[in-house]
Parts: structure tokens; sequence; C-alpha cells
């Protein structure tokens, strides 16, 4: 800000986004795409003090533990699967280091590539910490403190909040990323600790569970709740945790609340609590996971009369409007599901809205992904909300065992669940557990979106073998005539 209380023409933006995210940085691509002057503000930092677009999700989230996933997956497949399908291969032995280099190489790829894409679109990406200075004539003031300590100051018509969630801390287990690890040190351990335990039983805690336990490691979950994975249908999440736990070898112990992690020498002494008495594991490393919060710290939302609710979380309305005209929010940092898609299309809808169109998303057919093995995925409603709120309605199953493609692939754990209204036979959800659930997913996304029954899956022809035909027989089987089982 200059003296007069103006600023730098070339610090004025028709819209600034904060934040760097998949919220973010798509906000801020689509808005440029628009033809608004755009400007995107990031405080991500890698080693060498590099700025690094992204947010968690291409840094140290989705991104990076996919990566993992993938490669320790192909560790398992060689040890103990390749056999099955003739190829014999001796002594497989883990090279850690070279599949963490994947790992960050595929990390650098995307980061770039989104540096790339600001580039492309004339985005001006600014990196700092970004936070509110105050309303002034037709916007709203920001700064930008840089690492090195420069103070930018920005304007804009419009600014879009998108800074994600950082992890929930517990006082119990204080993260240093040493030997207590959050999702970012679960992700960049130096070697294959003997013991490890993982507070939390949730997405981030059987990813990163599953990842290790392949590589070597004795895995243990304390989960505090005493039903497993509360979010997803009871009848897959049942199947699910007897493959994790009988097929997979992981030690998932519900009911677990964590009292005390006591440090002894090299290992770690954590103290649960059970209904059924109480229990002490020792292990090397220690993973908190046990969930997110909104990321708000430093934004000086006061400044400018932006509020959050009792859980920190930035108050919007449904078109993701803050109480203040001109200020948006999308993401982690809104009410929702914690899931980089849906902050990616609420920045798109954002941008949109900002430039007169009727940008919305539709948060009945968002879908989940939980990426173990197999993976779980669903979207739209489960059992046993259907049964809370009193709708009526038809189940059809089918497994993938009895599907070609699964057999073929040797991957024929689980199945495929629709369910659809008893009257109308609309779909009201589909819910998949087995290989490349988060692919097949997508076609119960599409149907829903476009007001689909289960009749309307069951008519549409699917390739021959294909892992898809499973949910084409779950569709039929909601009217009792699956073809193959």
């Amino acid at each position: 800000m200059n003296a007069d209380g103006t600023f730098d023409m070339t610090q004025q933006f028709d819209v600034v986004v904060v934040g760097g995210g998949p919220g973010g940085y798509i906000a801020a691509i689509r808005a440029a795409q628009l033809g608004l002057s755009v400007a995107c503000v990031d405080a991500w930092t890698v080693a060498g003090g590099k700025p690094s677009l992204g947010g968690t999700c291409l840094n140290v989230g989705c991104i990076p533990s996919k990566a993992l996933l993938e490669s320790s997956e192909n560790y398992e497949r060689a040890r103990h699967q390749f056999a099955e399908h003739g190829v014999l291969v001796d002594k497989v032995t883990l090279d850690l280091s070279r599949m963490l280099s994947r790992k960050d190489r595929i990390v650098g790829q995307f980061t770039g590539g989104v540096a790339y894409l600001f580039k492309k679109n004339k985005v001006t990406a600014f990196h700092g910490v970004g936070s509110f200075t105050g309303p002034v004539e037709g916007g709203f003031a920001l700064q930008v403190t840089t690492p090195q300590g420069e103070a930018i100051a920005l304007a804009a018509r419009h600014v879009i909040v998108a800074t994600g969630s950082v992890p929930r801390p517990i006082a119990v287990a204080p993260v240093d990323n040493t030997r207590i690890l959050d999702n970012a040190g679960a992700l960049a351990m130096s070697e294959v600790p003997a013991r490890l335990g993982v507070i939390g039983a949730g997405v981030i805690g059987l990813e990163m569970g599953s990842v290790w336990k392949r590589l070597g490691s004795e895995v243990t979950l304390l989960e505090a709740l005493d039903e497993f994975l509360p979010a997803a249908d009871s009848q897959v999440a049942g199947e699910a945790l007897k493959i994790l736990t009988r097929d997979q070898g992981l030690d998932i112990r519900l009911g677990a609340k964590v009292t005390r992690v006591e440090r002894k020498g090299k290992q770690l002494k954590v103290y649960y609590s059970r209904s059924d008495g109480d229990g002490v594991l020792e292990v090397d490393k220690l993973v908190v996971a046990v969930g997110r919060m909104p990321n708000t710290a430093g934004l000086n939302l006061e400044a400018v009369g932006v509020t959050v609710d009792a859980r920190g979380f930035i108050e919007v309305d449904p078109n993701c409007r803050t109480g203040v005209a001109g200020i948006w929010a999308v993401g982690d940092v809104v009410r929702g599901p914690m899931l980089a898609h849906k902050a990616e299309e609420e920045g798109v809808a954002v941008a949109e809205q900002i430039a007169g169109q009727h940008g919305h998303v539709d948060f009945n057919t968002i879908p989940w992904v939980i990426y173990t093995a197999p993976e779980l995925a669903w979207v739209g409603q489960n059992e046993q909300q259907l049964r809370a709120r009193n709708v009526a309605y038809r189940v059809g199953t089918f497994p993938f065992a009895a599907n070609g493609r699964a057999r073929s692939l040797g991957e024929t754990r689980g199945f495929v669940k629709v369910l659809a209204d008893a009257a109308t036979d609309r779909l009201l959800g589909v819910h998949i557990l087995g290989p490349f659930a988060s692919e097949l997913i997508t076609e119960a996304v599409v149907a829903m979106e476009f007001g689909a029954c289960s009749e309307d899956l069951a008519r549409i022809v699917h390739a021959h073998p294909s892992l898809a035909e499973v949910v084409h027989e779950a569709a039929l089987a909601v009217d009792g005539r699956a073809l193959n089982l």
C-alpha cells in the first residue's frame, strides 16, 4: 500500500486466491481462463526454500501416498503373487531409497506442472503467507509475507480462501516427525520400522499402514471408535476389516483410546484404554492419523469480518460465499468432506460465479475412495443412512469372485452393492470393495448425477470381460436377475 492509501497497479487483481492446493490452484486457473486477472498466494516450501505449489495433496498427501501404495503393492506382488502367473523372481529385495526417490520425482513433476499451468494461464504466483489487512474501496487489501520477511501488498475485487487443512494434533502424542510422525513423516521414513503404530484407522491410517506393512513392518492401528469406517456402508466396512486383518495382516484394534505415549530408549510405549481393559503397545515409530482440521491460522479473517464456526471452518453458504460479499472459501477450510476433488469442483464453481456464470457442486454425488488393497469406493447413501431415514430401498450385490476379468487379475476379493429406491428404482447409493474401485465408482457417479435407476445400469451394455460387469450384475441383482451367479 502506498502512503496515499492506493495500490501499485501491478499488485491489483480481479481475484486473489490464498492457497495453492487443489481447490486454490484450480480456482486460479479457471478464473484466468474466464478472462480475469488472477494471483495465487501459497506458502508451501520444500528443501532449500524452494516454492512448491499443489498444497498438501500434491506435496505430502494424495499424490505421494498413491505412488508409495503402488510401489509397495508391486513389491508385494513380486514376493507373493507373480509365481502363480508363472513369473518366478528370485531374491526379491527392497530398495527403499529408490522407491522414495520415485515418489519424490512424481511429486516434483506435478508441483512443477502447476507452476507451468500458472504461466500458461497468466496466473501470478506469490510465495509466502497471505493474510487480510482490511477492506478497501471496491475490494480487499491483503499482504503476502515472504520467507525472507518481505511484505508485498495486494488488492483484489474478490478473494478465494483455499488454505486447506492441517493434521489434527493430540496432546498425548506430539509430532516431531522423527519418531512420532504425521502424514508427511509417514511418507518419508528412510528405513522400514520393525514395529509401526498408527493412531487412527481412517483413510490416512489405513493407507500408510498398508504401505509399511507390505514393506515389512509389523503394523498396529489403534482406533478410538468402536466401529470400523463408520462413513462407509457397514457391510462393505465389515468385509474390508476382515480382508485387511486376515489377508494383509494389519492389527486393527477398535475402541482403543490412546492415553499416554512414553519414550523408552529407541522405542515408544503407547498406552491405551478399551472397554475390555487397558493395554500397551511398543513400537519403533508412531504415526498420528486422527483426522485433519481447517487451516485458518494467520489469515487475519477478523480484519474483514469473515467468521468461522465452532469447529474452525469458515462459514459459507451452499455456493461457497462467506458472509462478506466478495470473499469466498473452498475445500478443506469449509464444510463438507475433506476431499481434493470436492475442493477442485468448488474452486471451479466459485471462479465461474465470479465471472457471472452459474457454477455449482452437487454434494450428493461426490465419490469417496480409500486406496487400500482392495480399494473401497462409494457414492450416495449407505444402508444405515437409509434405514435411519426410513427410506424403503432394494439391494443388489455381486462378488468380484464371479467375474472373469477379476479372476484373470487374481483380484477376486470384494463386491459391488447397489441401493435403489423401492418405489422409483432411482439409484440411492453404490458401494464397491474390490480392484480398481476408484475407477469403477465413476460410472455410478455419472449415473446418479443424471438421475438413473438401477434398471438403467442393468440395461447398459458393458464390455466383456471387464471389472465393470460387476457393477452391471449388481444392478441386475436389485431386481433379482443377476446372470452369472
